[in-house]
């Protein structure tokens, strides 16, 4: 069973940014999606950065030009910097993993909350 962990959230000011990190719990080559998702209170999950093993990126359009999603495959880690954070960036970011066969797992989660 892979675990996903996450770091890096935390509090900034609106403007600032953040990194972060995720790292999956043991090699795994097959591995296709890794990708960031975010929940604000009342909201449903959404996907803010999704990296496909081909290099393929997709960002949601309230992010593009903010953020940047990366992945070192070869430690099973991806990342996201986040410049320019805003306060409605506000939410639990998830990282998310699946793999070829469609089988996924989700991180714990870590809090971002930006001050206005």
């Amino acid at each position: 069973q892979m675990q996903l962990v996450e770091s890096g959230g935390g509090l900034v000011q609106a403007g600032g940014s953040l990194r972060l990190s995720c790292a999956a719990s043991a090699s795994h080559y097959n591995l296709n999606i890794m990708a960031w998702y975010r929940q604000a209170p009342g909201n449903e999950r959404e996907l803010v950065a999704s990296t496909l093993r081909t290099g393929a990126k997709n960002y949601a359009d309230s992010v593009k030009g903010r953020f940047t999603v990366s992945r070192d495959a070869a430690r099973n880690r991806v990342y996201l910097q986040m410049n320019d954070l805003k306060p409605e960036d506000t939410a639990v970011y998830y990282c998310y993993a699946e793999y070829y066969t469609g089988v996924a797992h989700w991180g714990q989660g870590t809090q971002v909350t930006v001050s206005s």
